[in-house]
């Protein structure tokens, strides 16, 4: 009997020291389950352009947990587009890298391409399913090369305090925009709306005028090809996107001027955002991204902070639109050393909870479909799915997007009337 206590004490003991010490490596996976030997000891990189990246190395962290032994880093290219072709011909060859849709169909990116791994292979199982459909390009051969890891839209940062003080609604269609807007100013607000304006890049005028074009586009497959040959006929596509920019201006929504103070698209656009006097701040998804990280450096804010969300703009009397791009996509170099443990990365990456979990640190719009994860990013899952678009699927191409970019950034500063600037389509560099 004493034996037995003694043996039962000591499984006990044990139990609770397992208890005490940690999770198991698959609670610790959270539904992960490893492939490989948890033992293996290597070395995996991932280059890319940010300066840093936080959230990646987070999730180096979270794979630690499981292969304590495997080594991850990030690694920042100097002048990315240019050298990341000659970097994968090289010694130190990056596991995974960077890609853009805006690579696909550029001669220029051949020699990267030749390098990508089809991440669409069975054997791989990556979960390709948790992210939205229209993100995922798949080449002529239907293979998967390029998996987003963040994505982007185009909408507007909306101080929601302002609206529930003022008693106001945020607004779903573009009359109840134009009704919102002139109640904002009776209230004593000089430009209910703003947005970068200095340059043709990045500026508010675009973040405007290109969700309504894609729709245009997206509704007309004829159009299109002759917007993506700069045939001077889509021009007259342009007509509709041009006008909501020039109407927000002249019913005084916007004050140009005010907007011209506003030195970038980044951080003085969520600085002037913070400022707590802007209803609605037009921007990219990717300026979104630093709002959080810049909370503390507003000292308005700081004093008065307020909440914020992000939603689409209401172009139509049916509503705004969903852009839906992937941002930052992941691509595996498999030529590289470890390449079954760099899949095996790729697979614990690929996951909604993952994908979610970086997003969220990044504050950048996640690629999978929960887009209720960050709660600045609700409005835009709540869009529904004949307003979401994804440009990439439906094949719009870049030279096409400069065409409307300039355009709508010229017609906003008066330098172009609409007639010209569609006349124009295809001359815009």
């Amino acid at each position: 009997m004493k034996k037995l206590l003694c043996i039962v004490l000591v499984m006990c003991t044990l139990v609770s020291l397992t208890a005490c010490g940690g999770k198991t490596q698959e609670e610790t996976a959270a539904g992960f389950k490893p492939s490989l030997d948890t033992g293996t000891s290597c070395s995996i990189t991932v280059a890319g352009s940010y300066d840093n990246f936080e959230a990646l190395e987070a999730e180096f962290d979270r794979f630690n947990e499981i292969y304590p032994n495997v080594r991850l880093s990030y690694v920042k290219l100097d002048d990315y587009s240019n050298t990341l072709g000659t970097v994968l011909e090289g010694k130190d060859k990056p596991n995974i890298f960077f890609t853009y849709a805006s690579m696909i169909g550029n001669e220029k990116y051949d020699s990267v391409f030749s390098h990508m791994e089809v991440l669409s292979d069975p054997a791989l199982a990556l979960d390709l399913d948790c992210i939205r459909p229209g993100l995922i390009n798949r080449d002529a051969e239907g293979r998967v090369l390029m998996v987003p890891v963040f994505s982007r839209t185009y909408g507007m940062l909306v101080n929601n305090d302002l609206f529930k003080k003022e008693g106001l609604s945020v607004p779903t269609t573009w009359a109840e925009l134009m009704a919102l807007c002139e109640a904002f100013r009776s209230k004593g607000y000089a430009s209910p709306m703003m947005g970068y304006s200095l340059k043709s890049s990045s500026c508010f005028m675009y973040t405007v005028a290109y969700p309504m074009f894609a729709a245009t586009l997206a509704e007309n497959p004829d159009a299109l090809a002759l917007a993506n040959k700069l045939d001077p006929a889509a021009g007259e596509y342009m007509r509709p996107a041009l006008e909501a920019v020039e109407q927000l201006i002249r019913n005084d929504c916007i004050d140009l001027d005010a907007c011209d103070q506003i030195e970038d698209n980044y951080t003085q656009v969520i600085l002037r955002f913070f400022e707590g006097d802007v209803p609605m701040m037009i921007c990219a998804g990717d300026t979104v991204s630093g709002t959080k990280k810049r909370e503390s450096q507003s000292e308005a804010f700081s004093k008065a902070p307020f909440t914020y969300t992000f939603s689409p703009i209401p172009l139509t009397d049916e509503g705004g639109f969903f852009i839906d791009s992937p941002s930052v996509e992941f691509s595996v170099n498999k030529n590289c050393e470890n390449l079954d443990m760099t899949n095996e990365f790729m697979r614990f990456l690929i996951t909604n909870k993952e994908l979610n979990e970086m997003a969220s640190k990044k504050r950048l719009v996640t690629p999978t479909n929960d887009l209720s994860f960050d709660t600045v990013y609700v409005p835009f899952g709540q869009v529904p799915s004949e307003r979401t678009i994804s440009p990439e699927v439906l094949g719009i191409t870049d030279p096409l997007t400069v065409q409307i970019r300039v355009a709508a950034f010229q017609v906003g500063k008066g330098e172009l009337s609409i007639d010209e600037a569609v006349a124009m389509y295809g001359s815009f560099e």
